[in-house]
């Protein structure tokens, strides 16, 4: 029987936990869906990544209200994913932040990407009458950038592509907690649709450089103790280095498409078919890394339309 497509059959409710994983740090996490962190200073807030809709960002906005009922300042966005920053309005920050690459994706590829998560899994977009249109940074940067809040620094950095060619992270120097978007995942399959899979490695080195007291994942649960920041690192490591590893030797040998895809089934199932969302991705994952190895750097571009053509053709 053909799988059904991405997660469209996914409609169970996940729980939502919110933890706080340093001093006024805090991580919005619900089984695999994607993750929100919020950081509290003197005179406010920020939100790091926004959800998919306002409605669901306002689960995040009532989690914040239970802590602090300081005003939201920034929302800073990791990346240009729909399921990262269309939630963006509901904050009625003074700042929405990214980088400047990320800026440029919203303009190159944004569109086509809400049109191709909405589609591929439905249930994170509960809401969407509410989505205002494209979420567009006011504030950007190359490099480093700090915001403060008082006294509290916040670091946003672009430590290496990865997930995507935009991604940033926040550093917390204070409290050494580290907000890393969809470069590290826990027991979360990685998405690398649109990933830089040669380049993130080496950015997870970067991250590791900092011994984070906690992370705030992409996906699944925060992440406290050197000891489990480090096995989320080398875990993420070993998804995406396992999937180019995959592809870079099935494009060597010459094989197709299709079968890169069931090559990489034979080398990563068993370590990573219980991770969530691991059956959704893999075939986007494949198809990247297929790429990236015969020698396409920037990826393609991903619509609703090839995103059904390339999951049809790699179905058994």
């Amino acid at each position: 029987m053909a799988k059904g497509f991405a997660s469209t059959t996914d409609m169970a409710e996940k729980k939502i936990t919110f933890s706080e994983i340093g001093p006024d740090l805090y991580a919005f996490t619900a089984e695999g869906d994607p993750n929100s962190a919020v950081i509290v200073g003197d005179d406010g807030c920020i939100v790091f990544d926004a959800q998919a809709t306002p409605a669901l960002a306002n689960k995040v906005i009532e989690r914040v209200r239970t802590v602090t009922d300081k005003p939201i300042k920034y929302v800073v966005l990791s990346h240009y994913h729909a399921v990262r920053v269309l939630g963006a309005s509901a904050f009625d920050a003074q700042g929405v932040v990214a980088s400047q690459e990320t800026h440029r994706l919203v303009q190159e590829r944004g569109q086509q990407d809400w049109d191709s998560e909405f589609g591929r899994f439905p249930r994170l977009f509960q809401g969407s009458e509410s989505i205002p249109g494209l979420t567009w940074p006011t504030l950007t940067f190359e490099g480093e950038m700090s915001i403060y809040l008082g006294k509290r620094e916040v670091r946003l950095m672009q430590l290496g592509a990865g997930h995507t060619s935009g991604d940033i992270v926040a550093w917390v120097p204070d409290a050494e907690v580290m907000f890393s978007g969809d470069l590290i995942e826990y027991h979360s399959a990685c998405y690398c649709g649109d990933a830089w899979l040669r380049e993130w490695p080496g950015t997870l080195d970067e991250i590791r450089s900092f011994n984070p007291k906690a992370i705030a994942p992409g996906r699944g649960d925060a992440l406290k103790g050197l000891e489990t920041t480090r096995e989320a690192i080398a875990m993420t490591r070993d998804f995406v280095t396992s999937l180019y590893g995959a592809a870079e030797l099935s494009v060597a040998k010459g094989r197709t498409l299709k079968e890169s895809m069931a090559a990489t089934r034979e080398v990563m199932d068993k370590k990573f078919g219980s991770f969530a969302i691991y059956e959704h991705c893999l075939p986007f994952n494949v198809s990247r890394a297929y790429d990236e190895a015969s020698g396409i750097d920037d990826p393609v571009i991903w619509t609703d339309k090839r995103d059904r053509e390339m999951w049809a053709a790699l179905q058994d």
